[in-house]
């Protein structure tokens, strides 16, 4: 910060999980600072921000400032930070709409579990198009004195996660059933069981994340910005959102791959010291087929898991330890890394998958082949002309 300056600026960021973060009231022509356990330096005057209503905050840190500039400017943004999720939001809107295409084209992948990896891409490509700018606007503060586009806007990335955990979940639960019930596996999860199941999971990710416009939601800020904090209720974040609807579903999710994992081991054990049979020879293929498929889903759900649980440790570490510090390139990291998980599954459906491998070197190919075609079309139009 420079000190000698009258129009101090903070670049900071407020994108959807700031709410980590404490309430904030903009001010204007009003410089803010960052201000930890009331100490402060000699610079130029600053206006504190007001404090969380409840009382519970006691350490204060300004992601977002404005300049002393007149009313209603615009609120710095962090401009590194912008471009990292400017390239989240292309792989991630371009390599699902890749994994949905891949599904749609080739029969082989129409099968139910690939049903429930479509349902997981599309919520990905509504994260880089639709999500990840709501969440730019919003660090904006945009819109301003509309409390209702504002709650929709700030609900729109918890709708989406919340509809990824239902789809893992329904990915978890098909697999279960494959192995632990085979006979019953066909008259079970049917295609059109599998689209019902699919309907469902949107439709209570949908009413999740409207909670904030049910009622559950802080009193709106006199200035009318549209900040994370100053609307969303921390505690739905963090006791209902987190607590009921991410925490509760992950622990199912790894209870059932674990029982998955050590029901095969035990199976292939089995097979292993009772061989001679022809039988045993293709049970120990499809076994190990199984847990081929298990493991590569598994790796989407920890990756998933690794990617959202730091933010919501954070946000749990400020509600419930209020004179918990979280530093900047923490916070800045892990939010970042939330939303890149929605670009990181089709490159793993590619190393870890064949028939996914396979799909997409087909529509590459298929693309290129037009490309290539398309060029020697127009060459031979081109010398069709010159030789007439």
């Amino acid at each position: 910060m420079n000190d000698s300056g009258t129009n101090t600026t903070l670049l900071g960021s407020l994108l959807y999980f700031n709410s980590t973060i404490l309430n904030v009231t903009s001010q204007p022509n009003t410089s803010f600072l960052a201000v930890t356990n009331a100490t402060t330096t000699a610079m130029s005057p600053v206006t504190q921000p007001r404090p969380q209503t409840n009382g519970t905050f006691t350490t204060l840190v300004m992601l977002t400032t404005l300049t002393t500039t007149p009313a209603g400017a615009p609120v710095s943004i962090n401009v590194p930070y912008l471009v990292a999720e400017l390239v989240i939001a292309f792989l991630s809107t371009v390599g699902n709409l890749l994994v949905c295409a891949a599904v749609g084209f080739n029969r082989k992948l129409h099968t139910v579990t690939n049903y429930f990896l479509v349902s997981l891409a599309m919520a990905d490509v509504c994260v880089g198009a639709l999500a990840i700018p709501c969440a730019i606007m919003t660090d904006l503060g945009i819109p301003r004195h509309n409390l209702y586009l504002c709650l929709l806007m700030l609900s729109v990335l918890i709708m989406l996660t919340q509809s990824s955990i239902f789809s893992l979940l329904a990915v978890a639960v098909e697999r279960y059933v494959a192995i632990f019930m085979p006979f019953r596996y066909h008259s079970t999860m049917t295609p059109r069981n599998a689209l019902l199941v699919i309907l469902i999971t949107w439709v209570l990710a949908f009413l999740i994340g409207l909670v904030p416009l049910m009622g559950w939601h802080k009193t709106p800020p006199a200035d009318g910005f549209c900040f994370f904090v100053n609307v969303v209720d921390m505690s739905y974040m963090v006791y209902f959102n987190f607590f009921a609807c991410v925490l509760t579903p992950l622990v199912i999710m790894f209870l059932i791959y674990a029982q998955i994992f050590l029901t095969v081991k035990q199976q292939m054990r089995r097979i292993a010291a009772d061989r001679g049979g022809q039988a045993n020879s293709e049970g120990a293929t499809n076994i190990k087929k199984e847990m081929k498929t298990a493991t590569s889903l598994f790796l989407v759900l920890f990756l998933f898991t690794i990617c959202w649980i730091p933010l919501h440790i954070i946000n749990c570490f400020l509600l419930l330890c209020p004179s918990c510090y979280v530093p900047l390139p923490l916070l800045l990291t892990a939010i970042i890394l939330s939303h890149a998980n929605s670009a990181v599954n089709p490159f793993l459906y590619a190393y870890k998958m064949k028939s996914f491998r396979e799909a997409f070197k087909g529509i590459f190919l298929c693309c290129r082949g037009g490309i290539e075609g398309q060029d020697h079309h127009d060459n031979n139009r081109v010398n069709t002309t010159h030789n007439s």
